[in-house]
């Protein structure tokens, strides 16, 4: 890890480290732990940081903090209440729980306001079909495969 590098005092005229990208390709290895740590290390740089936040949230999910990442989401969603991915992350803890009513005030949340992109999709989709599956309707998938028969 970089940071150690700087902590142990190698090459101090280096640039400086990006621990968000650094924590993102830790948190991809599965080195959650290590991804949490460079996550706090850019909440230094950058104090109240609604994205870095939520990767920490992420950090705490894979770790198992399940009560840490939702408070983590919460205080997210206290500083911008439109940050659809806090609101994807807790739909998915408080159903955990069984607090269904409230997972699917926050997957609502998460839909209107989807986020775009081809990774996005797949949250998308699986959002829609729970929330679905929640409330009891046919999810747009069980429709499609209606269809076809």
């Amino acid at each position: 890890m970089l940071f150690w590098k700087i902590l142990f005092g190698a090459d101090q005229s280096a640039e400086k480290v990006d621990y968000y990208k650094e924590g993102l390709a830790l948190l991809k290895q599965g080195q959650f732990h290590e991804a949490l740590t460079s996550f706090r290390l850019a909440l230094k740089d950058s104090p109240g940081d609604t994205v870095v936040l939520q990767q920490i949230a992420i950090a705490y999910t894979r770790i198992g903090m399940t009560e840490e990442a939702a408070k983590t989401y919460r205080h997210v969603l206290q500083k911008d209440p439109s940050a659809v991915g806090a609101h994807y992350g807790l739909a998915y803890l408080l159903l955990r729980k069984g607090e269904e009513s409230d997972a699917i005030r926050h997957l609502e949340a998460f839909l209107a306001a989807p986020p775009r992109g081809a990774d996005a999709q797949e949250h998308v989709n699986h959002a829609r079909s729970t929330l679905a599956q929640l409330r009891g309707e046919t999810s747009s998938l069980d429709l499609d495969d209606e269809i076809d028969a």
